[in-house]
């Protein structure tokens, strides 16, 4: 097993006065990571899957998985990145060419019980948390190369 340290920085100085800062998150007890450099395609296509076991590649035990990171490694385009849960809540992200999306799972359960959608405002709540069951990933106008690095417990 090993700890996980991730460093995120922001350094900007803006009329001489520095606004930057350093946040630092260890996950501690990881004994599998996943790194894959995925071409994503204008068609969309599932990228990871996730449940109580692991059933094929690219499959994850969800209450495992504590972090995710995905960077577009294309100069132009850019790629949607959709995450569904069990209840078919879908969000969509939008990301950049050069940019990277960070999704943390919780410090003790993983990617269970991390996110709801809805259309009404009213409706999402934490009560209402669903777990992760998949990502989905498709290119805007041309294929993209998408890095993805699944750090488990």
């Amino acid at each position: 097993m090993a700890n996980l340290t991730v460093t995120h920085t922001e350094d900007i100085t803006l009329n001489g006065q520095q606004f930057g800062g350093t946040t630092i998150k260890s996950f501690t007890g990881i004994n599998e990571i996943s790194k894959r450099i995925i071409t994503i395609t204008t068609a969309e296509s599932t990228i990871a899957t996730f449940s109580s076991a692991v059933a094929s590649a690219g499959h994850y035990v969800a209450a495992d998985v504590r972090y995710i990171r995905f960077t577009n490694r294309d100069g132009t385009n850019f790629i949607t990145l959709t995450f569904r849960n069990q209840d078919n809540d879908e969000v969509a992200i939008k990301l950049d060419a050069g940019q990277s999306f960070v999704l943390n799972g919780d410090n003790a359960n993983g990617m269970t019980a991390v996110f709801n959608a809805t259309q009404d405002a009213d409706a999402a709540s934490s009560a209402n948390f669903g777990s992760l069951t998949n990502i989905q990933a498709d290119a805007d106008t041309g294929s993209c190369d998408l890095e993805m690095i699944i750090a488990s417990v």
